[in-house]
This record gives C-alpha cells, sequence and structure tokens, in this order.
C-alpha cells in the first residue's frame, strides 16, 4: 500500500559525494559486464561471421553513444536522480513514468544484477567446477520456466547479498570501492586485450573462417535480435543519470560521466571481440558462455588462463556493486512523488543512503538468479530498448519550449535521437516476433505496472510529476 502521509519533521537527503570520475567510474562499470563476458560465443552460432560479430557490436557502440548524448541533453535540463523515470513521467504523464520505474526495478536492474552474478559464478567455476550453471543441485519445471538450483546460484546469491550490505553504508564509501573496482577492471581488460594480441597464439585467419549458424532465423532479422544480446552489453551507458543528486556540479559534470564512460567501454568493446575471435575460431565458440575464460586458455594455456578467469571474474564484480548502487535511487525518486511504496523514500539518517531500496532489490534480484540465463538476457534486452527509447524520443517533444540545447545533440538535428529511435524500435518490434516467450513475459510485466499504476496509484492520488530537490 502507499504511504500518502507526510511526517513532520524533515528526513534525511542524499548528498552530493559523487565526482566526475565517480560518475564515469559507475556507468563504466555498469556497463562492463555480463553481456562483453557472455554474448559473442552465443553471436557466433547466431550470425555466423565475424564481420557481423564486429559490425553488431559496432552499430551497439553508436546506438549507446546516440542516446547517452540525448540523454545528457535531458539530464542537464531535469538533474534529478532516476533516469527514465524523471524524463518520461515530465514527457508523456505519470502512468509512462511509473512503468518505467516498475521496468527498472525487475528487468532494469534485479535481472541484470543476477545476470551479472551468475556470470561471476560460471568464471569462477574454471577453479570451482560446481559452481558451473550446468552443475545444478535440482530443477524445478522445464525449458525456459525451468527453475535451477545449485552451486551457481548460491555463489550468485552471496556475491549479492555481500553487496547488498556494502550499500548500505554512506555513498562515498560505496565509491571509493567502486572507483577502485572500475580502475582493476580496466586494467584487466586492457592487459587481456594487448597481451592477448601481442603475445597470444591466436590466428588472424580466424576472421575469415564462418562458422555454421545454429539460428533458423532469417539473417536479417536476426542481426537485428542479436542486437538485444549487444545492448545487454552496452546497458548501463544511462547509469550516472539514476544518482544525479549525488553528483557534484550535475549540469556540467552528468553530461561528461555519460559520454566519457560510454566512449571507453566502446573502444574496450570492441578490442575485447577481436580478441575472442583471434583466439578461437567461431564455430568453437558457438554457445560457449564463458567465452573469456575459453578465450585465455587459447591465447596463454591452462595455467594462465586461470589467471584470467579469476581476473574476469573480479571485473564482473564491480557491475554488480555499480548495479546495487544506481537501482535504489530510481525508486527512492518514485517514492517521493508517491509512485512507488513509502518505505523507498526512507533514507538512512546515518549513511543517507535509501537502505530499504536497497534491500528489496538486493531480495528480488536473488530470487532471480534461479532463473534461465539466455532467456533472462533477452528480457533484460527487450525491455530496456524499449523504455530508453521512449526516453530519448521525448526530446522531440521538449525541444518545442524553452530547453538548454547541447550543441553535440543539435549538430546534424535530428540525426542522433532519430538514429536511435530508430534502431530501437526496430529491434523491439524483431524481438517480438523472433523471441516472443521472453518478449511476452516483458509486455506482461509492463501491463502488471499499468494496472497497479491505474487501480491504486492514481486512485490514491500518486503525485504528477517530480521536482526538484
Amino acid at each position: 500500500m502507499i504511504d500518502h502521509s507526510v511526517a513532520a519533521l524533515p528526513r534525511p537527503a542524499l548528498d552530493r559525494r559523487i565526482t566526475l570520475w565517480g560518475a564515469t567510474a559507475l556507468v563504466v562499470s555498469n556497463m562492463i559486464g555480463t553481456g562483453i563476458f557472455t554474448s559473442t560465443g552465443f553471436m557466433a552460432g547466431d550470425l555466423g561471421t565475424s564481420n557481423l560479430i564486429l559490425l553488431a557490436w559496432a552499430v551497439g557502440a553508436a546506438f549507446a553513444f546516440s542516446g547517452a548524448l540525448t540523454y545528457s541533453e535531458l539530464a542537464i535540463n531535469y538533474p534529478l536522480s532516476g533516469g527514465e523515470y524523471v524524463y518520461l513521467t515530465k514527457a508523456y504523464g505519470p502512468s509512462w513514468g511509473f512503468m518505467s520505474g516498475w521496468v527498472s526495478f525487475f528487468a532494469g536492474f534485479s535481472a541484470p544484477i543476477a545476470a551479472a552474478a551468475l556470470a561471476f559464478s560460471d568464471y569462477l567455476a574454471h577453479f570451482f567446477p560446481a559452481l558451473d550453471q550446468s552443475s545444478t543441485a535440482f530443477v524445478v519445471g522445464s525449458g525456459d520456466l525451468a527453475v535451477k538450483v545449485g552451486g551457481a546460484q548460491l555463489a550468485a546469491c552471496a556475491l549479492i547479498a555481500s553487496f547488498t550490505l556494502l550499500n548500505c553504508l554512506p555513498i562515498d564509501i560505496v565509491t571509493r570501492v567502486q572507483n577502485a573496482l572500475t580502475s582493476v577492471k580496466i586494467l584487466v581488460i586492457l592487459g587481456f586485450i594487448v597481451f592477448g594480441l601481442l603475445a597470444g597464439t591466436g590466428s588472424w585467419s580466424h576472421f575469415g573462417t564462418a562458422a555454421v549458424r545454429t539460428s533458423t532465423t532469417p539473417l536479417t532479422a536476426q542481426f537485428l535480435v542479436s542486437l538485444l544480446w549487444v545492448m545487454v552489453g552496452y546497458s548501463g551507458w544511462n547509469a550516472a543519470t539514476y544518482v544525479a543528486e549525488e553528483i557534484r556540479e550535475p549540469e556540467k559534470n552528468l553530461p561528461r560521466a555519460l559520454a566519457l564512460g560510454t566512449a571507453i567501454v566502446a573502444v574496450l568493446y570492441l578490442g575485447l571481440n577481436i580478441t575472442f575471435i583471434y583466439a578461437t575460431p567461431l564455430e568453437s565458440m558457438k554457445g560457449v558462455l564463458r567465452i573469456g575464460s575459453l578465450s585465455a586458455s587459447n591465447l596463454f594455456g591452462a595455467r594462465i588462463a586461470g589467471v584470467f578467469s579469476g581476473l574476469l571474474a573480479l571485473a564482473i564484480v564491480s557491475t554488480v556493486n555499480a548495479m546495487v548502487t544506481a537501482g535504489p535511487r530510481v525508486y527512492y525518486a518514485m517514492a517521493q512523488n508517491r509512485a512507488f511504496p513509502a518505505f523507498a523514500r526512507r533514507v538512512s539518517p546515518a549513511s543517507h543512503t535509501p537502505v530499504p531500496s536497497v534491500l528489496a532489490q538486493g531480495a528480488c534480484a536473488m530470487l532471480m538468479t534461479f532463473t534461465s540465463f539466455p532467456q533472462l538476457v533477452v528480457f533484460i534486452g527487450f525491455t530496456l530498448t524499449a523504455f530508453t527509447t521512449l526516453a530519448v524520443a521525448s526530446v522531440f517533444k521538449f525541444r518545442r519550449g524553452n530547453w538548454k540545447r547541447l550543441p553535440s545533440v543539435s549538430f546534424a538535428w535530428p540525426l542522433v535521437p532519430l538514429a536511435y529511435v530508430l534502431l530501437g524500435t526496430g529491434m523491439t518490434v524483431y524481438g517480438l516476433v523472433w523471441q516472443p516467450k521472453s518478449s511476452i513475459a516483458a509486455i506482461l510485466m509492463v501491463a502488471a505496472g499499468a494496472a497497479v499504476y491505474h487501480f491504486n496509484l492514481r486512485k490514491n492520488g500518486a503525485a504528477g510529476t517530480p521536482e526538484s530537490r
């Protein structure tokens, strides 16, 4: 039930303690995680050629960067925590804002946290085979709806619980941990790329060797569906907007963090995929989840590959922490406007952190670790692409009035936002046609959010639009 009571005493507020590097690190760590370390093996079977795989990641980079530029313009006009919730509420009304926040809780953060934690378990399986996702203790149900319980799920839950507790501490402590983890992540990835290409035992001939496709979907349609996997890899480019109220000088630092973080990740992603293909023929990587571990083994041998598997697991850890940090700020922003249960607006007076939101998200993410990994990824990609596309499209409406305009978005107007909207719409439509199970599950989740809003929140007088706090 939504609590509409107003406290007599002022509630603790969020503090502006996040620097430019802290915001950039949040973007980088939100982006570099599950997608890049798990998607290329599946794309090898779906697309069949290295050129199409690299093209998909290059298109994804351009897509994410155009989104980041447009969000930068939205952010300087509305420097409030909440991301899409704020922009969609302002553009289309409170029902759309609520549904974006509803989606964020499940598909925007809880599901990606679960997917990243499961990928962490898979990389640790190099040392502890019981943590492999295929080594389940028991399975309830069958197919895509099966619930799996095993070492991978338990290790993933332990990781999520650890960072959930960490994020109950003050944000400056959390960002110091995040900055350190992000620095390690960037160094590990750069080391993997440089040493892999210069000293590894790969072959450039792999780029000219095709694989037998495992997908029966027509190649053009499959390319758009594969972009959903890619966009899961790039998701997080908008992470800094979720903590806007805790960033120092947000009108200056927020756009810089979005653009800088996205550019860093795009370069690293292309370098990683070149290294993966240099290390392993496409036919040998088809359907492989731990593509980083396989590539390291082919490049350096089993012993050194073990070191890289551990380092790649550490790289994924920073992604979990970044998402655990960002998500609760969306629910906090919604609750401030009575569009989310009242517990979400409570801030710890000691840590100035929305502790109840952090704990609720952690519990949901742990439950999601027991679901199917591939379907979880498509579900994430479909829903996130749909709502970020709506948010980017809102700039066309906002620019009709009194609005601060960024030169980078005005350049060749309306090319930047229009490219994102057209590609995002295409991916959403093709995802619905060719991946109906995950897409329909996403639509049902959105419909449930709409029902909650109209039959509960709207009836009880949820606030209309977010205001500066």
